[in-house]
Parts: C-alpha cells; structure tokens; sequence
C-alpha cells in the first residue's frame, strides 16, 4: 500500500500483444502469482514509469480474473512520452510499477446501454459490454476510428456480438454520426457511455442535451477544452488539514496540491490536469471551485470531494481532510 491506501506493487508483464496498428496490449501478473485487488468495469490503473511520467490506462480484461490485469496502449507521437515508454521498454518479462485500481466511470446499473467509442477509448468499454451482456441488459456499441486496422479489438467484438456492434472507419464511412443514436433518448433508463478523444465527447454532450440528467457518462483523457483557459486563481484562501493539524495559506496562482507538497504532507498526484482522479480528496468544510474533467455534475454538486490539482475554494476557508 502507498501513503494514499492503495494498492502499489511491480508486476510482471505476462504477455504483450499488437492489436491494432500503434496498439500494444500487456497482460500483468504478480511475480509471485498472487491475486491482483478486483476491480470493475470502467476502472483505470497507473503506470509508474521509471524515470518517466505516471500514466494511467483503462483496465480492459476481464473482472473476474484475479490472476490478471489487461491494458491497452496506443502510441501517441504527439503526447509526453508515457506510451513511447511503454511501446519501447515494455516487453515479456519485463517489470513495471503500478498503482490503483481507481474507478471514476463506473457501469451503473440499466436496462439500455449505448455505449460510444473514439479510438483507444475503447478500452473502458470492452468490459462494460461484457457487462451488459451478462446482465441481459440491451445494448449496441458504435466504434469509430481512423481506419480498420487502427481499431482495437474491433474483430474480437463483431465476432462476438454481431449487430449490436457498429464500426466505422473514417476512411470508410467518414466521422462517426451521432445524431441517429442520441436524437431522442432510446427508450425510458437508457444510460449512454463515452469515451474517446475531445470532439466526440463534446458531440456527445450536446447530442444529449436534453436528454434526462445523468444519461451520459463520459471520461477523458485531456482537460475539457472549455477548462483548459482558466486562470488558476487570483485570491488566496485558508487551507485547514484536519488529520495533520496546519493551517496554511493558498497563494493565487498556485494550487492546493503544490501547497500541501510544499508542507511536507504526502499525499498522491499523477496528471497534475484534474482528468485522473489520483488526488481526489475529501472535503469536511468549504465551497469547491471545480475544475477537474472527472466529477459529474452531481458529484460537483454535493461538495464532498475534489481533485486538489486543479480546483480551489470560492470562499475565504477550505477544510480537508488531509
């Protein structure tokens, strides 16, 4: 266990598989043998690369294995550095530092699914079929990405379910078209699940305007555009750690995490961008400034956490419970 109660250990990677063009998929097991913590569908796990960036990736095996974790990375030239790592260094046999599992987009119960998918987005909902399928709920999942082959796991589930999957190639059929799907919600406790990159999301999001709140759930991978101007903040504001005892001050222009770090209380951060959820924090007092791409609307609403690397206080006073 690390300072944050979770789960941390360096496991093995079991197998490593290409499965799509830029698509490595690595099964992770104990050295040992033992059982990993079980998780459920829509949960992700860091990566803690040696000397590198913490990244986190969508778990997409299956639940029930206790034996195993499996992920899925695409390498992603224009990003920082995490997936290069793991496409370079990651082979049979090789170890990796791992943290979690910790879910933000969990599978709530429903009659109808529809599940939507960008790319490596996929992987958070190769589970979560599984799931609806098992359940007996009805579903249909749409799959877009650049090509055929570009597509992850697209064969493994047309294979397996038929019509309920819809893919579509870009350089097929063009951009994937939500309008058919989200015009009107599917029926009464249709719950719909999105992941992919910023544009299918935000066409997500206004397809569903309407539709009952809480219907969609989403997660992404970047901060939401409309988050990613912000100024940090221009007022100071008293920070109060309940469990370490100090009163502190957040400077503008300068995050709760970065104070409590420089106050010498450990406390877990990965993304430093409000889209991972690794500092969520509970909140015993004050009035959150939300600025995180993890909380619903709901979550937001009711104050009792937040993600201390990107959202402040809107008030004089914030108690944590740190």
């Amino acid at each position: 266990m690390n300072p944050g109660g979770e789960y941390e250990d360096t496991l093995l990677v079991a197998r490593r598989e290409e499965v799509a063009s830029d698509v490595v998929a690595l099964t992770l097991r104990h050295p040992a043998g033992r059982d990993l913590p079980a998780w459920e569908p829509g949960a992700h796990l860091d990566l803690v690369l040696d000397a590198g960036p913490t990244r986190q990736y969508s778990l997409c095996g299956d639940p029930a294995d206790r034996a195993s974790w499996r992920i899925a990375v695409l390498r992603a030239p224009a990003g920082r550095g995490g997936s290069a790592r793991v496409h370079d260094t990651l082979t049979e046999g090789s170890t990796v530092r791992v943290r979690g599992p910790r879910n933000h987009f969990a599978l709530r119960p429903a009659a109808r699914y529809l599940f939507i998918a960008g790319g490596i987005g996929i992987t958070p909902l190769l589970p979560m079929t599984a799931a609806a399928e098992a359940a007996g709920a009805d579903w249909r999942l749409l799959y877009g990405g650049r090509t055929r082959a570009s597509m992850a796991f697209a064969d493994e589930l047309a294979s397996a379910h038929g019509d309920k999957v819809r893919l579509v190639p870009q350089d097929e059929e063009g951009l994937l078209d939500l309008a058919p799907y989200l015009t009107a919600p599917a029926g009464p406790g249709t719950l719909v699940y999105c992941c992919g990159p910023e544009p299918l999301l935000q066409a997500a999001e206004e397809a569903c305007r309407d539709w009952p709140e809480g219907s969609l759930r989403t997660e992404r991978f970047q901060p939401r555009t409309d988050e990613a101007g912000r100024e940090s903040g221009s007022r100071a504001f008293e920070l109060v750690l309940t469990r370490s005892g100090l009163t502190l001050t957040v400077e503008p222009e300068r995050s709760v995490l970065r104070t409590v770090e420089a106050a010498g209380v450990p406390v877990l951060y990965s993304c430093e961008e409000g889209t991972c959820g690794t500092c969520e924090t509970d909140v015993v007092e004050g009035e959150v400034d939300h600025h995180d791409s993890v909380l619903t609307d709901e979550e937001r609403a009711s104050g009792e956490t937040m993600m201390i690397c990107v959202s402040r206080c809107r008030g004089p006073r914030l108690v944590l419970d740190l």
